[in-house]
Formats: structure tokens, sequence, C-alpha cells
């Protein structure tokens, strides 16, 4: 028998979005503007997507363990042991290629500590966490390009407004290098969000050993080439 959360509805507030849109076209180095349009736009969208995760038996099972996806996500001699080609040693050759630490979003992210549900809070921390998973899942890039088509796909996938504005933004400022096809790469990453698995239920600590090719045809994960293309065409013409 589940419980009831105790949640606050969450109203958007677009003129606070405005003013921190403003603040980041004015100084883009101002990344913390970025959490702030997020937090300002997404309403309930975090909520409704826990309220379909709780009803999924894998979310009732990480629910019941009460296991951080984190915490997994953290132990690289594990990742390390794993066989290659699979989830877990690609996640783990593109933190250590990227430089990145499983925990750095934990920093950016301080809106997981005013949730007061455990339930709640447990969610919101893996779908911070599964971040970079999205990433080796679905081919996109760090670099600018393919942050905005990953936000394209998550924003299909979780339905969060502020995300999806964000998606917008950059999609329309990278255009302006990159050219019209970046319109393209992006409604594309949407379409794949839209067809893929829901992936905010996976249960991610038993995909990381299984081949990364076979979770990819799991999930219904289709190659970025339109994003890739863009890309490889860029660079080509500025080596």
């Amino acid at each position: 028998m589940t419980t009831e959360t105790k949640y606050e509805p969450q109203r958007m507030q677009p003129l606070v979005a405005m003013r921190a849109l403003k603040e980041l076209i004015a100084d883009p180095e101002k990344t913390e503007e970025v959490f702030e349009i997020i937090k300002a736009m997404s309403g309930n969208a975090l909520f409704d997507a826990f309220q379909r995760f709780r009803k999924t038996e894998t979310g009732r099972r990480i629910l019941g363990e009460k296991h951080e996806l984190l915490e997994t996500l953290k132990n690289r001699d594990a990742l390390r042991e794993m066989e290659p080609g699979s989830l877990g040693r690609a996640y783990l050759n593109f933190v250590e290629t990227e430089q990145l630490t499983a925990d750095g979003l934990v920093e950016a992210s301080e809106r997981d500590e005013e949730i007061l549900d455990p339930d709640l809070r447990l969610f919101a921390q893996r779908m911070r966490d599964q971040h970079d998973l999205w990433h080796v899942l679905t081919g996109y890039g760090r670099d600018t390009f393919g942050e905005a088509c990953l936000l394209s796909f998550t924003y299909a996938q979780t339905g969060n407004r502020g995300l999806g504005l964000i998606a917008f933004i950059g999609t329309i400022k990278i255009a302006r290098e990159l050219g019209s096809g970046v319109y393209k790469a992006s409604w594309r990453a949407f379409r794949a969000g839209k067809r893929a698995a829901w992936l905010p239920q996976q249960y991610w600590e038993h995909l990381l050993a299984k081949p990364l090719e076979e979770v990819r045809q799991e999930l219904g994960i289709t190659p970025p080439e339109t994003y890739r293309e863009i890309l490889d065409d860029y660079r080509l013409a500025n080596a």
C-alpha cells in the first residue's frame, strides 16, 4: 500500500523566467540563470513524472530499496570491471574523457534539497544523476549543440517546459553558427524522445552491465544521424 506524497503544487513563473533569460542573454557565462529558468517554468512536471514512476513495477521496487543511483555511478572500480561494450564501460569512458564526476550535477542543483518527501526527493535525484547516462545512450555529446539536442529529447520524455524553453533558446543560438539544419536536428531529438521507452523508470543499476547496443535496441533509442552530420560538416569546414 502506497502512502500519499505531500507536495505543494508549483506555479510556473514566466516573469521570473524572463528576467533570468535577459540576464543570460546579457551574460552567457551566468549559467545559474539556466537553472533559474528551469525552476521557474517547470511547474508540476517533476511531481507528475514521479506519480507516473511510482505506478510502475520498477518504480515501486526502486522506492522500496531506497537505493541511490549516484552511489552506483560513483563506483568506478565496479564500472571498470564490466565487459567492454557495456553501457557501464561506455559511461565510464564518457565521464573520464570529459573529466566529469558522477556527483558533478549535485552542486548545480539545489532544488532537490527543498523536497521534503523522501520518495519524491529520491526520484528527483535519480532524474538528475542519469543525465550523463542519457548522453551515452542517445549519442549526443557534451558540446553545446549536443546538450541542446539532449534537452529536446529530455523535454519529450518529461514534459518539463523549463527544459523545453532552454532547448528552444539554445537551438536558436546554435543555428546562427551552424545553420538551419540545427532546427531539424533538435526536432528529430524531440521525436526520438517521444518514440523511446520512458527512461526515468529504467533500472539503470541493472542496465549498466548490458551491452550498450542491446540497451539502445531495448529502449528504442535511434542514432542521432542529423546531429552527427551537422557536427562533422562543421568540424571539417573548420579543420
